[in-house]
């Protein structure tokens, strides 16, 4: 392998890894500010309850995904140092925001929130973790402006004198077309993946039959944020392809495997063969328009093959293959999509026995059983949003090839490659025994009536 095909290895290995962590705190943040939310207007003792147990999971999950999300930012200096050269008066904006803004903002809140709970009243000890979780938030807007920017270049110039992209509106990559819709849709999978897991922690002690009442009502919460969330989201995405179809065009054909110019299209639900070097895959099951609503929001709309694009990019960009790993867009996309219907159907049919969960045994196993499904949705989004812009590393301005570190040898990347997989393999199995155990552990015992207008003890983390 090369230098550049290491370091995209590398990078795309702790890039996937650090993703696992980042869902799941956006959602579980603002699911554990509703469950206080919901206690501090009820005063029913359950929700607090409730909200220190899921409490202790989000602040384990805080905690290894910080870790594994520093090493992101070094990466840009080290193994693409031409990348940072080239773009870092335009990148280093957005990251920087995050870095001094979001990442502050709650990381000081969330220590407020668990450690003030004897000395801040019921409403500033509330506003914290709702500040933790718009600092989540934040955080998720500056990084994915920094990422859109990359798929859309928007807001900038090229100095002439340097060669380098230089910023000039900021408002312009915060307004970008696609930073704005893939927010929205990166917020709703976190709260899709967060309600996943409430919903399978609740179903697995449900099927113990501990603590049924405070149990089934985490679990409701869970399937109403889960269902509307969901079924928005699929919508969010589908928009995104519209969107990315503009900017993007290689992306979407890509998906599709379409290798010729189409109208109308057919969305195929499987294929048999396909991939660059294969332009005539057996398609089973075309479903008529589809592939021209998904792409263009038109019965009848036209999606440029895969062909024609390869055309249009050589003549204007120059020689080249402009055309991303094919198998991989294709099943990325329907990965994403198929399991996310399926989680939506699983949502579902726990609303309809959301008065008898407890007494569903089978929809409670499947429960437990969908805990991985948002995790591998979430990887599958990313691996088809970053594979198909290859060759670019900066859409139209800067190939991968071009953006490694020259001083950097195939040697040393491997090495750290390996490092990064024993440590990253370690954080894993602590991440899953701490999260276990946590997870199976007994709600905290319910506080005296006497002492609900005093803020709760902190729990033991």
């Amino acid at each position: 392998m090369s230098v550049v095909d290491l370091a995209r290895l590398q990078f795309a290995g702790t890039s996937i890894y650090h993703f696992l962590f980042v869902p799941l705190t956006i959602g579980l943040a603002l699911l554990t500010a509703i469950l206080q939310t919901c206690w501090y207007r009820t005063d029913k003792p359950e929700y607090l309850r409730l909200t220190r147990f899921f409490g202790v999971l989000l602040v384990i999950n805080i905690a290894v995904g910080v870790v594994t999300g520093l090493v992101q930012e070094f990466q840009f200096g080290m193994n693409w140092s031409g990348y940072s050269r080239f773009v870092g008066d335009v990148f280093g904006a957005p990251l920087a925001m995050e870095g001094l803004a979001a990442f502050f903002l709650e990381s000081t809140f969330l220590g407020l929130w668990v450690f003030g709970r004897e000395r801040l009243s019921r409403r500033v000890h509330l506003a914290t973790i709702w500040a933790v979780a718009a600092g989540g938030v934040l955080s998720a807007a500056f990084i994915m402006a920094a990422n859109s920017w990359m798929q859309n270049p928007v807001g900038y110039t090229i100095d002439p004198a340097t060669g380098r992209a230089q910023l000039t509106s900021i408002g312009a990559v915060l307004t970008n077309p696609v930073f704005l819709r893939s927010l929205l849709h990166v917020l709703l999978a976190s709260l899709v993946t967060a309600s996943i897991v409430m919903l399978a922690v609740a179903a697995w002690h449900l099927r113990r039959r501990s603590h049924v009442a405070e149990f089934g009502r985490a679990a409701r919460v869970a399937l109403v944020v889960l269902v509307p969330v969901l079924a928005l989201n699929l919508l969010v995405g589908s928009e995104l392809g519209v969107t990315e179809g503009t900017y993007q065009p290689m992306k979407i054909a890509a998906a599709e495997a379409q290798w010729q110019t189409c109208q109308p299209c057919s969305f195929s639900l499987f294929q048999i063969g396909g991939g660059n070097n294969d332009q005539t895959p057996s398609k089973i099951i075309q479903v008529p328009h589809l592939l021209s609503l998904l792409a263009t929001n038109s019965w009848n709309g036209q999606v440029v093959g895969l062909n024609e694009l390869q055309a249009q990019y050589e003549q204007q960009y120059g020689p080249g293959d402009y055309v991303p790993n094919v198998f991989i867009q294709y099943w990325a996309m329907r990965v994403m999509a198929y399991l996310g219907s399926l989680m939506l159907v699983v949502g579902l049919w726990g609303l309809w026995r959301r008065r008898r969960l407890a007494e569903s045994p089978w929809f409670l196993r499947v429960a437990i059983w969908c805990l991985p499904l948002p995790f591998v949705v979430n990887t599958a989004g990313w691996i088809l949003t970053e594979n198909g812009r290859q060759p670019w590393i900066v859409q139209g301005l800067q190939k991968t090839a071009d953006a490694n570190s020259p001083s950097v040898t195939a040697a040393a990347i491997l090495t750290s490659l390996l490092i990064f997989l024993l440590l990253y393999g370690a954080l894993a199995v602590v991440d899953w025994i701490l999260m276990a155990r946590y997870a199976r552990r007994e709600l905290p015992a319910e506080q005296p009536a006497d002492e609900h207008e005093a803020p709760a003890p902190a729990p033991t983390y």
